[in-house]
């Protein structure tokens, strides 16, 4: 098993590997910058993280899929900056901003087809598996974006109704993750099952704490303007949370639904509807919210057969990922 230093050393090689060396550049040039500008790379992370409880021997069979959870984790992005009008992702342009909106979709296009091409150099024991998994978290996530777009026209989405949403565009790719890592290392049914929990409780946490920290983050760290979902209206776990407690509705979708067209009209938008998660306590309710998610996603590996030193891989991963919001 390897130890998460090596697991850092080996993502940062792999994708310091990938170049797109293919012309026109206009179409390419957007695909190496989305990688340069790169990330946390969790997917492909948890991804060999889960591989290497069962297997050592990291050759294509394992890294070309796990590039390409990464790659196209990248496509959704590209294609989502474009419907949320985000100017900044990572603390740079977005794509769209950068070149224009039709490079954008065009070249988010050929990252899902790269993506493919990855995918199918897993193993061939088990590619019918892993296509499958990947074609489905795929189709998932498409349907969770809809929702997403969907609950910007409605005035009030049930926690329920939002949950179902995230599970879908957040939670499930990163379950895919963890699954695939163990069905390529030949993990039995069983702990498969087991992580790809593990992932999809995580990815909720995680989702949550990204709604946190899109209010309460420090810009810096967070790697896009603060409020951004606030400006835009866009309904997140701390809007959803807020219809339930408060005692004026009114009131807090009038300050929701403020414009935000200039500077200073954002910052007062940003401001008030701040002010009123505070008084609530929903920024608490959030954190709260980010701690039960990850016990889930432990309490998903207890007692599954897999040795302590693996459950707690597993446990500093989720503290890497979600702690900075708890």
């Amino acid at each position: 098993m390897f130890n998460d230093k090596q697991i850092d050393d080996l993502t940062g090689r792999l994708f310091d590997g990938i170049s797109f060396t293919r012309e026109p550049a206009g179409l390419y040039d957007p695909l190496r910058y989305m990688i340069r500008i790169g990330g946390k790379r969790i997917r492909p992370r948890l991804c060999l993280t889960t591989y290497s409880f069962y297997s050592d021997n990291f050759d294509e069979g394992i890294l070309a899929p796990a590039s390409a959870l990464e790659v196209f984790h990248s496509f959704t992005l590209m294609h989502d900056d474009i419907m949320d009008r985000s100017p900044l992702r990572r603390g740079m342009p977005t794509v769209w901003k950068k070149w224009n909106e039709d490079t954008a979709i065009l070249s988010g296009d050929v990252m899902l087809i790269d993506a493919y091409q990855r995918i199918a150099k897993a193993p061939k024991a088990v590619l019918d598996r892993v296509l499958d998994l990947f074609s489905r978290t795929a189709a998932q996530v498409c349907d969770g974006q809809q929702y997403d777009m969907e609950f910007e026209s409605v005035e009030e989405v049930p926690m329920e109704d939002y949950n179902r949403m995230i599970g879908l565009k957040t939670a499930v790719l990163l379950a895919c993750s963890a699954g695939m890592g163990a069905i390529i290392g030949g993990a039995s049914d069983a702990e498969c099952d087991a992580l790809y929990r593990y992932g999809y409780e995580l990815g909720m946490a995680f989702q949550v704490a990204d709604d946190y920290l899109d209010a309460f983050g420090d810009e810096k760290v967070f790697g896009k303007p603060i409020g951004g979902d606030i400006v835009n209206g866009k309904k997140s776990w701390l809007t959803v949370r807020t219809m339930e407690k408060t005692p004026d509705r009114a009131a807090f979708l009038e300050a929701f639904s403020r414009p935000a067209d200039s500077a200073e009209e954002k910052a007062a938008k940003i401001a008030a509807v701040k002010d009123i998660y505070l008084q609530l306590g929903v920024d608490a309710d959030a954190k709260e919210e980010i701690v039960r998610f990850t016990r889930r996603a432990m309490d998903a590996v207890t007692g599954t057969g897999l040795r302590p030193i693996q459950t707690e891989a597993l446990r500093r991963f989720a503290e890497k990922l979600v702690g900075r919001a708890k």
